[in-house]
């Protein structure tokens, strides 16, 4: 029977001493059974020195450079021992009893692999938070949405999604999985930097016949864009880069289709930016297709070593559905 002591609660930072400052008491104080790491990524500031004297219990992981969110993870994780992970943003407040929900879910479902909790806006905690909200699903295009946020469209948490269920990918903001799991799977694709590496490795673990769930009784409430905001074109080019590269590793065999009605589609989007006289972020998509082109030999090989299951997407396309038939909630 797992318990909450089984549990690792690692928080990867860079610079983020005064995130460190607001965020980490309520990890300390609602998650006492808990071993809780900081693993940090090379900061220049004095992040790692100010959790040595303010918060002596937290261990720290003094990873060798800034490798981003995926090599950051990749590297700090092979110091933790603990069967069950939580990684945690350094911009979320946690909440009481946060961590028995996801200890419970692991202990009675042997299948359930990663979990997400309900995640809340900080700022206005009557409604979810854009980066995973009640759990994620993506369409047959690789486009990405949740139960409580297609695009840009964010609902009221009226409980409507206080449920366990099976999701397609859960958040990276706050995401449990379990350790030898994390390691089948051979961790993040470090190749992302960041940003939709968690949804790359939510496919690979459906594809591995591996089970993804929502717990909405737990709860926490992120800040949002603390790394990178939403204006800023270099997480549109990482975004869409990326998406490209987990649709060519990851989708069925209709492969090629998808790709080609994808970057059409994102053809659509960088025209939108030229019309609302965003030019960074029109030359931010040229710049990630350009990038996916010249990865096309290294995904192929990857896909070609992973296996790929029909049937992945809850919508035919999102697109569709909310900028044509007006479609708002899940």
């Amino acid at each position: 029977m797992l318990q909450t002591k089984d549990l690792a609660v690692v928080i990867l930072n860079w610079n983020g001493k005064a995130l460190l400052e607001q965020f980490l008491p309520s990890v300390i104080k609602y998650s006492s059974d808990a071993v809780i790491y900081v693993a940090d990524n090379a900061s220049t500031d004095d992040s790692v020195e100010f959790i040595a004297k303010t918060f002596p219990t937290v261990k720290v992981i003094k990873n060798t450079e800034n490798g981003g969110y995926a090599k950051g993870y990749n590297e700090a994780l092979q110091h933790v021992e603990e069967p069950l992970l939580c990684l945690l943003n350094s911009d979320i407040e946690v909440t009481k009893n946060w961590l028995q929900p996801i200890v419970s879910e692991f202990s009675t479902n042997e299948n359930t692999a990663i979990i997400q909790p309900k995640i809340l806006d900080f700022k206005n905690k009557s409604l979810f938070e854009y980066a995973g909200a009640a759990g994620g699903f993506i369409d047959k295009y690789g486009y990405p949405y949740c139960r409580g946020r297609i695009f840009d469209t964010i609902e009221q948490d009226n409980g409507q999604y206080n449920d366990t269920r099976d999701i397609f990918w859960a958040s990276g903001a706050c995401l449990f999985i379990r350790k030898s799991v994390f390691r089948t799977l051979k961790g993040f694709d470090e190749s992302y930097f960041a940003h939709m590496e968690e949804i790359d490795l939510c496919w690979r673990a459906f594809n591995a016949n591996y089970t993804i769930k929502y717990v909405g009784t737990s709860t926490v409430n992120h800040v949002g864009g603390a790394t990178l905001s939403n204006t800023n074109p270099r997480k549109t080019y990482l975004n869409f880069r990326n998406s490209l590269f987990t649709l060519l590793k990851n989708t069925d065999s209709k492969v090629f289709v998808r790709i080609v009605a994808r970057m059409l589609l994102d053809g659509v989007a960088g025209v939108r930016f030229l019309f609302q006289l965003k030019p960074a972020f029109f030359l931010a998509i040229l710049k990630a297709h350009f990038s996916f082109y010249s990865n096309l030999p290294r995904l192929i090989k990857q896909r070609n070593l992973l296996s790929q299951r029909a049937n992945y997407y809850e919508s035919n396309s999102i697109v569709w559905s909310y900028f044509i038939k007006n479609r708002r909630t899940f």
